[in-house]
């Protein structure tokens, strides 16, 4: 992969694309649970905006009446807050269950989606071992997916919320004080959000490494709880500790780094977005009550000039605050873009898999005087030819993922029911045989017979128990349900299997079928190899 190609994280035409492709995932139909809370989240906003201006009004006339020395008035809007909030406070606990739930869908959605193209056929195989795009998948299926659909929900409500409020505030504001206070935050709002989307741009690059950084130290931490024997042998520890101490480094500069920016940012968002919108405010909605050839105040009295201010202070302050929200989700939604590449890079690289590319970096092949011609190293540009009771390579190319030949032209044929032992020194070739003829590696030429998928079986060099029963270790990759429509006895069957393995004793050992360990720590090395077979 060249250099110039990296993935971008600005919110552009690219970043929309992206989005809505994603979107379309998270939300497949136009009838569906996802669209019901998105409904149910806008029906709660629309409700908590009046809210909002009920309880200005309401407070406005409760301050009022108590300026005024008015104990009648006091008493009545104070009650009605009272009565109200039971209803306000369910309005605003809706919202939260919405906003909760929706996150949980979306995250259901495309984690099933994305697993979906992941466990297909021999994908996750490729992933890791024929592509070298995505170095940490698992970070991406987990953490980086969480957080993607948590920061599009809350975009979802950070934006319609503050909109929804400028709509309303704009329409009573007018009234009050004309269409010149509003129209002057509308253009403060276009031009520093212009202004501070500009100054935000790193940001989404940013996240981009720091998610990087993250799968990186998550990924040592687990390679040392999954090879803990064999560093334990070889006396690793000050070694592997140096290891992690030195990617964990690395984040924590990075993190340093994102820190010091997002604290610069965030004294200039705090200015322009908050304390100068403010000033903006008073400005605006003092205008009317400073002119004293105004004639909507001409004849009004100071408590009725304190009231219209105070109602029409607290709405533009409100405006302002609104317009400062959506200013500052400019900085979320350069963060949702980081995410958003990164999960679009993902399902691209998932979806080449699947159709059978691959990116690797290839090594150069040397021209000796002494060899042939260098191969034209082309994946998948050979043949398989799927026939019963018989394997055989055909001037097949055995060749490494990234370009290394091993042999140039491997001819061999086995009929059914003979005993072939491959030997030779190591990285001749051994292993790399037998991922060519299970179609984990490419092929890169000739012609393959072999039996279909299904009718040929393989064990691996290192065993691998699975998480379950010690049914499931004999069983697997079947589940409970295959053994019983296929009509196989646990007593009979199951124990015949572990008996010719001369494995028959740990049934009584371990508790029986049912019993539930963890059978890689549980089993001995040599019981694992057996139970493998």
């Amino acid at each position: 992969q060249k250099e110039g190609k990296k993935e971008r994280a600005m919110v552009d035409r690219v970043f929309i694309a992206r989005i809505c492709r994603i979107l379309k995932i998270m939300v497949p139909r136009a009838l569906c649970k996802e669209t019901g809370y998105l409904l149910l989240i806008a029906v709660m906003l629309v409700v908590r905006t009046y809210c909002d201006i009920w309880m200005i009004q309401n407070g406005t006339v409760i301050e009022s009446a108590i300026i005024g020395r008015s104990r009648k008035d006091f008493k009545k809007y104070l009650f009605n807050f009272i009565a109200a909030m039971p209803a306000i406070s369910l309005v605003n606990n809706f919202l939260k269950y919405g906003l909760n739930e929706l996150k949980l869908c979306f995250r259901v959605r495309l984690t099933r989606y994305l697993y979906e193209e992941y466990l297909k056929a021999y994908t996750y195989y490729k992933m890791g071992n024929l592509d070298n795009r995505i170095a940490n998948p698992d970070q991406l299926l987990t953490q980086d997916v969480e957080k993607f659909c948590n920061s599009v929900v809350d975009l979802y409500s950070n934006l319609s919320k503050p909109f929804l409020d400028i709509v309303l505030y704009i329409f009573k504001l007018t009234s009050a004080i004309g269409a010149q206070g509003p129209a002057s935050m509308m253009a403060y709002l276009i031009v520093s959000g212009f202004f501070l989307t500009r100054l935000r741009r790193p940001i989404g690059k940013m996240t981009i490494i720091e998610q990087k950084y993250e799968g990186e130290y998550r990924y040592v931490n687990s390679r040392l709880i999954t090879n803990s024997e064999e560093i334990a042998f070889y006396n690793g520890n000050l070694r592997e500790k140096q290891t992690i101490h030195r990617t964990f480094r690395k984040l924590v500069e990075h993190l340093h780094n994102f820190i010091l920016f997002r604290f610069s940012m965030g004294f200039i968002d705090t200015i322009i977005a908050k304390y100068l919108a403010t000033v903006v405010g008073y400005l605006v909605v003092s205008r009317p009550f400073l002119n004293l050839a105004d004639p909507r105040h001409q004849n009004s009295t100071h408590a009725e000039l304190l009231e219209d201010y105070y109602q029409s202070g607290r709405m533009l302050l409100r405006m302002s605050q609104a317009l400062g929200r959506i200013v500052l989700a400019g900085r979320e939604m350069t963060r949702l873009a980081g995410f958003t590449a990164r999960i679009t890079e993902l399902m691209q690289v998932l979806k080449d898999l699947n159709s059978g590319k691959y990116q690797r970096t290839m090594v150069l092949q040397e021209k000796d005087a002494d060899k042939k011609q260098a191969l034209p190293l082309i994946p998948g540009s050979g043949e398989i030819i799927n026939t019963d009771n018989l394997i055989k390579f055909d001037h097949v190319p055995l060749v490494t993922p990234n370009g290394d030949v091993l042999i140039q032209d491997l001819n061999f044929e086995v009929q059914s029911g003979a005993n072939v032992l491959i030997c030779g020194p190591n990285g001749c070739g051994k292993s790399s045989l037998f991922r060519v003829l299970g179609e984990l590696w490419p092929l890169f030429g000739g012609r393959l017979t072999k039996p279909v998928r299904g009718k040929l079986f393989y064990v691996p060099q290192r065993p691998y128990m699975t998480l379950g029963t010690l049914r499931d270790q004999v069983i697997y990759p079947d589940t409970l349900e295959d053994q019983r429509k296929k009509g196989i006895s646990d007593q009979v069957v199951l124990k015949e299997y572990l008996d010719n393995v001369q494995l028959g004793q740990i049934l009584e050992r371990e508790g029986g079928w049912d019993s539930v360990q963890d059978w890689m720590d549980v089993l001995s090395g040599g019981e694992k190899q057996r139970m493998a077979v």
